[in-house]
């Protein structure tokens, strides 16, 4: 299980291709599995071996469970006045309760709305104007949802009621307050990142602001306000719409994700199925706060010119958080598939191929080998899917393997998706890569490629680590995954144990035709797209 900082995220966009990373943004976790990979330990010099690494930062890495149960994380880093923070929330859409699908991404469009005291002119009576836009659209709400007796003058009625009370609401609001007030103290990189996983912020600021940082990131916490909340969800309806509804990859990631799917939440979109979304409430955005928003779900890292001194008074206003209990791990397990699913639709745009087989979460022992399996398809032009398909036989533009698809907190998928050349077709590519598979189920890989792909590893683990916000990254989700952050050092081990026979024997388990679910798109005329559709 490897996450991706921005950067290296950006990265292995280029990779999908840039109209992959326009529909699954969003929809797709921050994973990557060519991360952190290793050399052999034989060839590995003993100046980068992962126990100096680890020992290195055992030295400068300082962890503290408050007694709210706040996991709290400091690394130092001086060498420049500045630090990075990257705080996690374990919880993504795929926790979203029935029926309110999109509901834990809305958290990242309301992250810098403000609090109680941000953002405000006058709370008291902004609470009161808020408790009104909730009783105006509860009413709203009851009026539109009936099936039989709906009356279309009381509805318009109600839903100008609605409307008025926000703009009662609006008149509290100082626009941008929280953000204006980082910024101008130096923050920079302000974001926020929803997945089906987990809900991450972070941002970057001058070490002589650290309080002012402790005070309003442990203030958004404990004091949210759904400022906004109705204007933002049609914010996010319009990121449906264009990533979703107006795209080709987007229309066949949601079905290819419906067919693979048929218990876990992962058969639904990060940004929600459009009826449920356009229906979600502030009052459940609360409920799902208090639920998921706890301190025993969340965990805080702190990298740069910060030192363990500095604990008391980020406990200070960390601590002072409420407690809550930790949310019940979901029940719901994926049933094994036993038979090929697929998903034909029939739309007037260039033709794709996607296809998907299940595969364990990233405690799984072999979570390894799938990293190997992944660097050996897809990275870069020696990799197997860009020689075969793209280079030798020209059939297709984009050709790439990638695992942990749509998530890997749970089982997901290792998953293939590829771009026909003008003139060829999607059964053309599914048939190459089912011949890539099987050379990688029969015959053994090659030594350059295995010592390649831990080469890398070693290599992309020592660039993660290399600015603040990476590392601020890596440090909070492996503390939040494993319960020790060492454990992203140990992953090195693991990956450097990877043998070709290992290989093999995981891509005979996982890579078989009851285990796969697929998607391809046909180009078609607009009239016969209509009438065709998804089969």
């Amino acid at each position: 299980m490897r996450y991706l900082p921005a950067a290296r995220h950006a990265a292995r966009a280029l990779t999908l291709g840039s109209c992959l990373l326009i529909a699954l943004e969003g929809l797709t976790p921050v994973t990557a599995f060519a991360q952190t990979k290793t050399q052999t330990a034989a060839s590995a010099d003993a100046s980068t071996s992962p126990a100096r690494f680890l020992s290195d930062f055992e030295k400068r890495v300082t962890v503290k469970v408050l007694p709210n149960g706040l996991t709290l994380m400091i690394c130092e880093r001086p060498e420049a006045p500045v630090f990075s923070y990257f705080t996690i929330v374990d919880a993504g859409d795929a926790n979203d309760p029935g029926g309110q699908s999109g509901l834990a991404h809305m958290f990242e469009h309301l992250a810098f709305k403000g609090t109680k005291d941000i953002g405000t002119t006058d709370y008291a009576a902004e609470k009161v104007a808020l408790d009104k836009v909730e009783a105006a659209y509860a009413a709203y709400d009851a009026e539109y949802r009936k099936r039989v007796g709906q009356d279309p003058a009381k509805l318009k009625q109600l839903h100008e009621a609605f409307v008025a009370a926000q703009k009662d609401a609006q008149q509290y609001v100082i626009p941008n307050e929280f953000t204006e007030i980082a910024e101008a103290n130096g923050a920079s990189g302000l974001n926020a990142e929803t997945s089906l996983d987990a809900t991450q912020y972070f941002w970057s600021m001058p070490q002589n602001r650290l309080e002012l940082w402790a005070y309003m990131e442990s203030d958004r916490i404990a004091n949210p306000v759904p400022r906004e909340f109705y204007k933002e969800r049609d914010v996010v309806m319009e990121e449906r719409r264009m990533r979703v509804d107006s795209n080709p990859i987007g229309r066949m990631v949601e079905q290819f994700l419906a067919a693979a799917y048929v218990a876990h939440p992962y058969h639904r979109p990060n940004v929600g199925w459009a009826s449920e979304l356009n229906q979600i409430t502030a009052t459940e955005a609360e409920a799902f706060h208090k639920k998921y928003y706890v301190p025993s779900n969340i965990t805080v890292a702190v990298v740069g010119d910060v030192k363990p001194s500095d604990m008391p008074m980020l406990e200070k206003y960390f601590g002072a958080i409420p407690a809550g209990p930790k949310p019940e791990e979901m029940t719901t397990v994926e049933p094994p598939q036993t038979a090929e699913r697929s998903v034909i639709i029939k739309d007037p745009s260039q033709p794709l191929y996607l296809e998907g087989y299940h595969r364990p979460d990233y405690r799984d022992p072999d979570d390894a080998v799938y990293d190997a399996i992944q660097d050996i398809f897809s990275n870069g032009r020696t990799s197997r899917l860009y020689r075969s398909l793209v280079r030798d036989q020209q059939i297709a533009a984009e050709a790439e393997g990638f695992s942990g698809f749509p998530g890997d907190k749970y089982p997901g998928l290792f998953a293939f998706f590829a771009v026909p050349n003008q003139g060829h077709t999607p059964d053309e590519l599914r048939t190459s890569i089912h011949k890539e598979i099987e050379k990688l189920k029969t015959t053994d890989v090659s030594d350059a490629e295995l010592a390649m792909f831990k080469t890398r590893a070693r290599a992309g683990l020592l660039q993660g680590l290399g600015d603040n916000e990476g590392l601020a990254e890596q440090l909070a989700i492996y503390q939040l995954r494993y319960g020790d952050w060492r454990e992203l050092f140990n992953q090195l081990q693991k990956i450097d144990a990877v043998s070709k026979a290992d290989i093999r024997r995981v891509a005979n388990k996982v890579f078989v035709s009851t285990n796969r679910t697929y998607a391809v798109v046909e180009t078609a005329a607009p009239q016969q797209a209509a009438n065709g559709g998804a089969q």
